[in-house]
């Protein structure tokens, strides 16, 4: 998905959020690909095609990043090749899934699903 094809928020240099999210997963890992060392991170927020995830590093536009976690309900372990599109300075980066199985984004899918039935 190209960033030109998001519809823009309120705040025209955010993309608006079109497919639901969901933050209850643990374990989370990242990498910058080509690099050894792992990104420290804060538990993010999901949808079936990509994630926030919080973290005080700067990431270019592009920059490809490998994700590992668990999610929480189904237990499944997911791992995607995501790349960043777009970075707020100090709090984070939003990132696309570009290569992540099709029984990952089911799972999560599921996740989701299950996560709307349940009251808060």
């Amino acid at each position: 998905m190209s960033s030109d094809a998001l519809p823009m928020s309120v705040n025209a240099s955010l993309p608006a959020r079109q497919f639901e999210r969901y933050s209850s997963y643990r374990d989370l890992a990242v990498n910058y690909e080509g690099y050894s060392e792992e990104i420290p991170v804060r538990i993010p927020d999901i949808s079936i095609f990509g994630m926030f995830i919080n973290t005080p590093h700067l990431f270019p536009n592009g920059a490809v990043l490998n994700v590992r976690f668990t999610l929480t309900r189904s237990n499944f372990a997911v791992e995607a090749r995501s790349e960043v599109r777009y970075c707020l300075p100090g709090v984070g980066v939003g990132v696309e899934f570009v290569e992540i199985s099709p029984e990952a984004q089911k799972a999560i899918e599921e996740e989701l699903r299950v996560s709307q039935m349940t009251p808060r």
